[in-house]
């Protein structure tokens, strides 16, 4: 069974800055790739960022690209989301995701195990 359990969410000014963690169990985490998407209220949930099982390629959308950071730490089976100069625009619930391969995907439905999701909220 695998489990995604993600940590790091809060509150914060706009202009600050979060790090968002993800740990992984249950599987060979090194062998697949990981992502990051986010909901808004009344939005549909939207990718953040992708990152290969070897942590070498990395997407970003274009909303968060200069801004956000994604990496991760094999060793220790986490995937991280450095974000900076936050705006009130990345209030949502962020959610980290599993796929069944290791080559990174900007596509939700590519994602195979999800967490339970963080809450951002960025005041103005």
């Amino acid at each position: 069974q695998v489990q995604l359990i993600e940590s790091g969410g809060g509150l914060v000014q706009a202009g600050g800055s979060l790090r968002l963690s993800c740990a992984a169990s249950g599987r060979i985490f090194s062998s697949y790739a990981m992502g990051w998407f986010r909901q808004a209220p009344g939005k549909e949930r939207e990718i953040v960022a992708s990152i290969s099982g070897t942590g070498i390629t990395t997407r970003y959308a274009d909303s968060v690209k200069g801004r956000s950071t994604i990496s991760r730490d094999n060793g220790k089976n986490t995937m991280f989301l450095q974000m900076n100069s936050l705006e009130p625009e990345d209030t949502a619930i962020y959610y980290c995701a599993s796929r069944g391969a290791p080559y990174v995907s900007m596509t939700p439905k590519e994602y195979r195990y999800w967490g339970q999701g963080t809450q951002v909220t960025v005041s103005s």
